[in-house]
């Protein structure tokens, strides 16, 4: 449970170095998509971490295994906003990165983007975007620390 919440935290930091170095000087799609890649590594470490709980506690006799089905156990089982929400980004990501029809704007460029539609929405994954949900995703992985070790 613990050993994965550490893992979590090793993604975060790469995701930090892809973010805050990678992208400064190699603004291209390419590092969006690794970025998000990491974001979803660290939450499957997190999501890994509280199936362990759950089990412990025995709460569900046995951790799901298809990342669809975890998440919406996690948000079942905890029955907390702040879960349900991340598990929906965390789907949403991973939607995000097996749609194969994406546009990329302003690669080499400050604002570089890639654009897709994900459920009948546009989405718009870039630097600004990726950084705010780093942050988000500090805080989480906090939260979930605090939420599996009371």
């Amino acid at each position: 449970m613990l050993e994965s919440l550490e893992n979590a935290k090793d993604e975060l930091k790469r995701v930090d170095h892809l973010i805050f170095v990678s992208l400064k000087y190699t603004r291209t799609v390419d590092v969006l998509k690794n970025v998000l890649v990491r974001m979803i590594e660290a939450y499957d470490f997190m999501i890994e971490s509280m199936l362990k709980y759950l089990e412990e506690k025995n709460m569900i006799f046995e951790a799901p295994t298809a990342p669809h089905v975890r998440a919406t156990t996690l948000s079942n089982q905890f029955n907390d906003e702040i879960i349900s929400e991340h598990m929906r980004n965390y789907i949403k990501f991973k939607k995000i990165l097996k749609v194969e029809d994406y546009e990329s704007i302003n690669e080499f460029r400050r604002h570089v983007a890639l654009i897709t539609e994900i459920d009948g929405e546009e989405v718009t994954i870039n630097i600004d975007f990726l950084t705010e949900y780093f942050k988000t995703m500090k805080e989480f992985i906090k939260y979930v620390h605090d939420k599996i070790i009371q």
